[in-house]
């Protein structure tokens, strides 16, 4: 018998129970429902809206069923339909009627919508320390790398030189914005909805503040539709999710670029990389690959979650349901990708030797030149001119711009004079970027200290 089944005069379609049924993928709120039960229980006591001995019973049957859930004892029953039906059931069936008063003054609406906003609490917690453990990875090989010259690049195309530390804190970066967006969510996400009801709250006198304070909620919602019918929170989540996804999908695809035959500018560690069934001589990195395609997946969930919430009229509906898969699916894979991706990443080798010497190649140094006839005195766009002259110069000759004698370069220009290797050695251009957030060593150092003080504050 369905706890809601009185108004019926026919049990509901097998085919129906199973379509209806969210147990299997809600079950895995068990910990939420039964903190907030035991929440709203100690309140409806306290409250003498049932009774204080009631109320004690209700909790300790409680605490008993959790215990035995998370011992493997306690299974659920898909007929209960969903996590919250189920644990009521067991507690009815434990402690007889006044398991049944746990209902009083609460919906599964407001219910549901507890524990989903709990559950998101918990796993923000996780998915926050993991961009943490990924970020000191981040600064750890960054501190190794201060003086490693590369390539910078736009386009796909060599540019101007940086440091390889230079480059990887621009992930850096993108990771502690996602850590403060996944903040400012988990701000909105700790608020209070039980006592909101189906939709227009209960004429019991409940303390809806003192539930919050039991379950460490800083505030309640202000208004009991909004309460039921309000997954902004779980909206937000998913693309926080998605552009944090998005920042290690583009990371991804340099780690699959760095380390081909065709750059070679890093090796992952065998642990952290895969063969071939066929070809023997094969390494394929296939973490970042995964990484790179469960992107999209929790894009994908992003989508979902919105498509649904579109066009639903106030206030709760049943196509809500389908929130907690796309979500549950969207933080599975975000923490299964940071997981394994920060151990890839602390374990790669950086071959500073192939950097170098792809970055010699590029022709990196041609804004220095022309920068170093700017400071001459010649004007910028003729100093351009010049320089890609002589890059094409070098192209036709096989050389590059610190190769050419100065003979070679006078026959462009008259202004050059010896000093010119001086400004365009690629250590020399990088450390003259000292402009704040350039690649200089001392602007790297101190980008370095902002991450290391970023973690510091948030450990």
């Amino acid at each position: 018998m369905k706890l809601w089944q009185g108004r019926f005069k026919k049990d509901v379609d097998s085919r129906v129970n199973d379509f209806n049924s969210s147990i299997s993928f809600d079950g895995r709120m068990y910990r939420q429902d039964i903190t907030g039960s035991i929440a709203h229980a100690t309140m409806l006591g306290e409250c003498g809206i049932i009774e204080k001995s009631e109320s004690d019973k209700i909790v300790a049957a409680l605490t008993e069923i959790l215990s035995d859930i998370e011992d493997g004892k306690q299974e659920f029953s898909v007929d209960a339909e969903d996590i919250h039906m189920n644990i009521e059931t067991i507690l009815t069936s434990r402690i007889g009627d006044t398991g049944k008063r746990l209902h009083t003054a609460r919906s599964r609406n407001d219910q549901v919508a507890l524990d989903i906003r709990m559950y998101l609490l918990d796993e923000i917690k996780v998915i926050k320390k993991r961009v943490l453990e990924l970020l000191a990875a981040i600064s750890d090989k960054a501190k190794l790398h201060t003086d490693t010259v590369m390539a910078g690049y736009t386009h796909l195309q060599r540019a101007q030189p940086v440091t390889f530390a230079h480059y990887i804190l621009a992930y850096a970066q993108m990771l502690m914005r996602d850590y403060d967006r996944l903040c400012d969510t988990e701000r909105r996400t700790a608020v209070m909805p039980l006592g909101s009801g189906a939709l227009a709250s209960t004429t019991y006198p409940i303390n809806r503040e003192r539930v919050a304070e039991l379950l460490g909620f800083p505030k309640v919602t202000e208004n009991s539709i909004d309460g039921v019918s309000d997954r902004d929170f779980v909206l937000e989540l998913s693309s926080d999710l998605s552009l944090l996804m998005m920042h290690m999908s583009r990371f991804s695809e340099e780690i699959i670029l760095w380390c081909s035959s065709e750059f070679g500018f890093i090796e992952l560690d065998d642990a952290f990389s895969t063969g071939s069934s066929i070809m023997p001589q094969k390494k394929n990195p296939d973490v970042a690959e995964l990484v790179r395609g469960k992107t999209g997946r929790v894009y994908g969930d992003m989508m979902a979650l919105y498509s649904m919430m579109k066009s639903l009229p106030l206030a709760y509906n049943k196509d809500m349901q389908e929130d907690k898969e796309a979500i549950f699916d969207a933080i599975d894979n975000t923490l299964i990708c940071l997981e394994v991706f920060t151990s890839m990443f602390a374990t790669m080798t950086v071959r500073a030797d192939r950097l170098r010497r792809a970055a010699a190649q590029g022709f990196i140094n041609a804004t220095d030149l022309a920068d170093y006839l700017v400071k001459k005195g010649m004007p910028f766009r003729d100093a351009y001119k010049v320089s890609g002259t002589l890059v094409a110069y070098c192209i036709d000759n096989s050389k590059t711009l610190e190769e050419l004698s100065v003979s070679e370069l006078r026959d462009v220009c008259e202004i050059f004079d010896e000093d010119v290797y001086e400004a365009i050695d690629l250590m020399n251009c990088v450390n003259g970027r000292k402009v704040r957030g350039g690649p200089a060593k001392e602007s790297v150092l101190y980008q370095i200290e902002i991450v290391d003080r970023f973690l510091e504050e948030n450990k």
